[in-house]
């Protein structure tokens, strides 16, 4: 998640050196990976809760809500990453 973040915060510093246009592009797409990072921290939070729970309980059912939580968590994260990656894209853009 931390990469993410970092990721977001570099595209924001290098649209500040940029040309106005491209500029607002990459820092929409910064907001969106950190939005999307932050989305994907709520998600895993969630997901080691639900692991916990399930470990304390012993119950398969909590421990089937547990793995679908850890999924959910997963495609958060990779929406994440996705997300990052644009950022960095339109950064790079931005530059040019």
């Amino acid at each position: 998640m931390r990469i993410v973040t970092f990721a977001a915060v570099a595209a924001l510093a290098i649209t500040a050196a940029a040309c106005q246009p491209k500029a607002e592009k990459a820092a929409d797409a910064a907001a969106d990976a950190t939005a999307a990072a932050a989305s994907s921290q709520q998600a895993a939070d969630a997901a080691a809760h639900a692991s916990t729970t399930a470990a304390a309980t012993g119950d398969t059912a909590t421990a089937k809500a547990a793995g679908d939580t850890a999924a959910a968590a997963g495609d958060q994260a990779e929406k994440a990453g996705d997300a990052a990656k644009d950022a960095g894209h339109d950064a790079k853009e931005a530059a040019h």
